[in-house]
């Protein structure tokens, strides 16, 4: 990702060209941008037999992130990052991020302080920070944010969890192993941290993983030999006052320049109901040409209490991708969703859907 640094010895100033001065305290700032520009023709079918057929252009995500570094240590900084979001809500195609006047909604994805080595090859951070796990599968396991969340999170997957919340979180990296320990409030970076005595209880929160061929020190990337088994998982005792939330998983992945193949499996161990269930996730990519790729995803989750509205979720994603440039990534992919209905479902309650996705990945 190509960033703009702004950089001086002392106080670093910048001076525009309508006169306006930037300042900051910090040697060097960083400034990157994220986004998530797309366009979906949808098709659902409600239980009693009714289809809704729905075209829309989105503005998925939108993140924009500030890193100020410090002169003592130029490996600890502070990060801001800023995100507005009009994802459509997966469960009832109704756009729940964004305001009743039709604005996006702002909101503060991260803001944490990151500590080099505060530990021996261990940092920190500290503040609204990174959970241990989605950031890791983000980048290296399922590279395709753009078009669906991983399956941990994601509304028809697992959906136990997200990608920050207010804690922190000891980061090691090693050749042949890293890891995340994390204690957070754990209602993550849109949730209220309230238990049912009103009293907030922690999330205790890991990562484990082994990197079989190394190097467990480096980011990451497409044209390198990598092979990783993580072992992840939470414990959250009263989560937002509905009951304790404990699950646990394994990951594999093997990657090469060539293509990458990943497989998950994950159970909830104690959990609230409606989330409470077991599932697993594979998905690949076969890197066909310099700027082409073919990929593909399959999701299930079947839920522990056959009596939940949608109680056995499964989920197809298949594509192709094409890097324009280094800046700029297009992907076209079809996504299918079906749901084993149970007790309490509705007649409007979606048992499929299929939909054809158009999107466009920007970072600078």
């Amino acid at each position: 990702m190509k960033k703009v640094i702004l950089s001086a010895i002392a106080v670093s100033t910048l001076v525009m060209a309508d006169g306006v001065e930037i300042k900051s305290k910090a040697p060097v700032i960083e400034f990157s941008g994220t986004h998530y520009l797309g366009f979906v023709n949808k098709s659902s079918e409600a239980k009693d037999g009714t289809t809704t057929d729905t075209n829309y252009f989105e503005g998925r995500r939108n993140y924009l992130q500030a890193k100020a570094f410090f002169k003592e240590n130029p490996k600890d900084y502070i990060r801001v990052t800023m995100d507005t979001t009009s994802e459509k809500d997966a469960k009832h195609g109704t756009e729940t991020s964004q305001s009743k006047t039709g604005y996006q909604d702002v909101i503060l994805k991260y803001a944490y302080l990151y500590l080099d080595d505060v530990l021996p090859s261990t940092g920190v951070e500290l503040g609204q920070a990174h959970r241990p796990w989605i950031d890791y599968e983000e980048h290296g396991g399922w590279n395709y944010r753009s078009i669906s969340k991983v399956f941990v999170e994601d509304d028809n997957g697992a959906h136990l969890t997200n990608s920050a919340d207010v804690g922190v979180n000891f980061k090691t990296k090693t050749p042949y192993f890293s890891s995340e320990l994390g204690l957070f409030n754990g209602e993550g970076y849109h949730g209220t941290p309230t238990g049912t005595d009103g009293e907030n209880k922690l999330s205790a929160e890991w990562r484990l993983t082994g990197h079989i061929l190394g190097t467990g020190k480096d980011k990451a990337k497409s044209d390198k030999q990598y092979a990783n088994i993580s072992y992840f998982g939470q414990k959250n005792e009263d989560k937002s006052g509905k009951g304790d939330l404990n699950w646990h998983g394994v990951h594999a992945v093997y990657n090469q320049p060539e293509f990458l193949l990943s497989a998950q499996y994950i159970e909830t161990q104690k959990a609230i109901v409606d989330v409470a269930g077991e599932g697993y996730s594979v998905n690949a990519e076969a890197r066909i040409a310099p700027k082409l790729a073919l990929i593909g995803r399959y999701d299930n989750y079947k839920m522990a209490d056959a009596t939940q509205a949608q109680n056995d979720k499964t989920r197809t994603i298949a594509g192709v991708t094409y890097d324009y440039n280094k800046n700029v990534k297009f992907i076209a992919n079809y996504q299918g969703e079906e749901f084993e209905l149970g007790g309490s479902s509705k007649a409007s309650t979606v048992k499929s859907s299929d939909a054809m996705m158009l999107t466009a990945e920007v970072k600078w």
